[in-house]
């Protein structure tokens, strides 16, 4: 007997990095979904604030129950359908231990890398001297804390080329690492250093962003557009 099809909407935002968690494991799971923009450079309508109290994105409605937080989203999806291998089973003789790897690092790379990342965007205004220290403390986190953890993992985090929640976790930010690299908002030294320093993570990410379910609602353009403007000349 077939399984049951789950009611699913997502309240999400494209251009929301966090919300793009979302979009990833749902294309990975390639199951049917509905889906409401909501507008965040306006105050959340009363009826979102309901949904959601918090009024942030993504918002995941799931047979009526709603589970918010884009980490806690992502991770409830990957244990709602298990045959797609996101996340082995905690039941798993290994899964506890694969599991945890994928938490330590998600977390290694948000609590140590990305901050230096944003650090060097938001004075992309003040020229690239401004950029070079938190770039470079940028690199130097991601081969200390990243680059020993990937070992030859290629080109994803499970050493196949199905996605993982490291790649779900993670894959929205490299997509603006990358493109901010390419379009000047962060200094080239940055790409060079991490093909030089770090070429196992280099690896990773560039095969991660080169993933259909990665790219699924990423407006390359539009983002970096939007960040040339905020981070502009003040």
């Amino acid at each position: 007997m077939a399984t049951p099809a789950h009611k699913i909407k997502l309240y999400t935002n494209h251009g929301c990095p966090w919300a793009h968690r979302a979009h990833i494991a749902l294309a990975e799971l390639n199951v049917p979904f509905g889906e409401e923009i909501i507008d965040l450079s306006v105050p959340r309508t009363r009826e979102y604030l309901r949904v959601n109290p918090r009024g942030l994105v993504p918002a995941l409605e799931f047979d009526g129950q709603v589970i918010t937080e884009s980490g806690i989203v992502a991770a409830f999806l990957a244990d709602a359908y298990p045959a797609a291998g996101l996340a082995p089973a905690s039941t798993d003789p290994d899964g506890p231990l694969l599991r945890a790897r994928v938490a330590f690092f998600v977390d290694a790379y948000f609590t140590k890398a990305v901050a230096h990342v944003q650090k060097a965007v938001a004075a992309y205004g003040d020229g690239p001297a401004a950029q070079q220290e938190p770039a470079a403390d940028f690199v130097a986190a991601v081969v200390k804390e990243l680059e020993p953890l990937l070992g030859d993992a290629a080109p994803f985090f499970g050493g196949s080329t199905k996605l993982t929640l490291a790649e779900v976790q993670t894959g929205s930010f490299l997509l603006r690492l990358y493109a901010f690299i390419k379009h000047g908002l962060l200094p080239a030294s940055v790409g060079e250093d991490l093909a030089a320093k770090a070429p196992n993570f280099d690896k990773w990410a560039r095969a991660t962003i080169a993933h259909p379910s990665v790219t699924c609602v990423w407006d390359e353009d539009r983002v970096v557009a939007h960040a040339k403007y905020r981070f502009g000349k003040k």
